[in-house]
């Protein structure tokens, strides 16, 4: 069965390295010449070369997703329901080296949650959990599920890669979307970094989204974690993985994060530093390749930068997060599982969204519309 590990194994990271910093101010401005971009020249996009141009990216990146998305913000939260977890993570507070104290939501906490979540506006949700699937596995999974779906249109969820029948199990109790992020696409250092546990898997993580495209989930969230390896060649990786699933999962929707390495239990130091220009470039530059692609931010970033990145080809942004188990209501002073950096109330960011002339959209679009238009 054909999966994205033989595309994968088609590309050389340190070749890759070499020819995205060697291309000039010259290949860049004959990428912008250009009316359709390709993975090639997104390389070119995410290139220092390229780091001069940055405002004319983001105006074609701005005028892309107006065309595409109009002047609408999706906003979204994460509700965590554990702190379990059976892998070690260098960069993660929930790993199971850090020696803290674990709890996991019962049913009448999540329902304590969820009501909370629900008054804020919400109607779109991402349950996450550590990476334990004894305690927190496709059982409890489908139970939160079912206890909730009746309050929100859409559910996701952030937790360990399960087989396509577990999916499949949790897309027939109305699992909408799936958010798993490679960490790095650097084969070498993923296994630095994930020493221990189910997820040292490298190639089982790899390919969970052709499980997810294959058992027929709705949308897949993709990224890299930024600071565990060189960005520009993770995002060039990303980037690749996107195109290879839109084309073998066509019917499915995608959307890329842009999560950079936070303070956490447990530091690890970025080993190369992505800097807020860095961010933007690479915000744009995906814009370009893919004009329908959701781009999401979230509140790992600060303030300013949030307020700023709105107009950059954006599509959906959280609010209010709580990284710890019963964050909102339930034990606030639980553990997190790393910091974030922009605290403002959901009535903050609406009230900020709304000043820049965007519309907050509570959900995403309806599945039953866009399976029948």
């Amino acid at each position: 069965m054909h999966n994205f590990k033989d595309t994968f194994n088609q590309y050389n990271w340190d070749d890759l390295e070499r020819e995205i910093y060697a291309f000039t101010s010259a290949d860049v401005e004959r990428v912008l010449a250009k009316q359709k971009i390709t993975l090639d020249d997104f390389k070119v996009l995410i290139s220092p070369a390229a780091k001069p141009f940055i405002e004319q990216m983001a105006q074609r990146s701005n005028a892309i997703t107006k065309k595409r998305f109009g002047n609408t913000i999706q906003m979204y939260i994460p509700m965590y329901l554990s702190n379990e977890c059976q892998n070690i993570c260098t960069y993660c507070g929930f790993s199971m080296t850090n020696k803290i104290r674990r709890r996991t939501l019962t049913d009448a906490e999540i329902l304590k949650e969820a009501a909370y979540i629900k008054s804020l506006g919400y109607d779109h949700i991402l349950l996450v959990t550590g990476e334990a699937n004894k305690t927190v596995g496709v059982s409890y999974l489908k139970h939160a599920i079912q206890l909730i779906r009746s309050q929100f249109s859409n559910i996701s969820i952030e937790v360990q890669p399960m087989d396509q029948e577990e999916y499949e199990t949790l897309i027939s109790e109305g699992l909408y979307a799936v958010l798993v992020y490679q960490e790095t696409y650097n084969e070498a250092t993923y296994k630095i970094h994930h020493p221990k546990g189910r997820k040292s898997n490298f190639d089982y993580r790899l390919e969970t989204p052709d499980r997810l495209g294959r058992a027929g989930i709705h949308k897949i969230g993709m990224g890299a974690l930024f600071g565990l390896e060189d960005w520009r060649v993770d995002s060039f990786y990303t980037a690749l993985h996107l195109k290879y699933l839109q084309k073998t999962y066509w019917k499915t929707k995608y959307s890329i994060s842009f999560p950079r390495l936070r303070p956490h239990q447990g530091d690890v130091q970025p080993k190369v530093e992505m800097t807020d220009a860095d961010l933007v470039q690479l915000i744009c530059a995906y814009r370009l390749l893919d004009e329908d692609v959701e781009l999401s931010m979230s509140t790992r970033e600060s303030e300013t930068f949030r307020n700023h990145i709105i107009h950059l080809g954006i599509t959906s942004i959280s609010a209010e997060s709580k990284t710890n188990p019963g964050g909102y209501v339930v034990e606030p002073e639980s553990l997190e599982q790393f910091e974030i950096s922009d605290e403002r109330s959901t009535e903050a960011i609406k009230n900020m969204i709304k000043s820049q002339g965007y519309e907050v959209v509570w959900k995403d679009w309806e599945k039953h519309y866009t399976e029948t238009h």
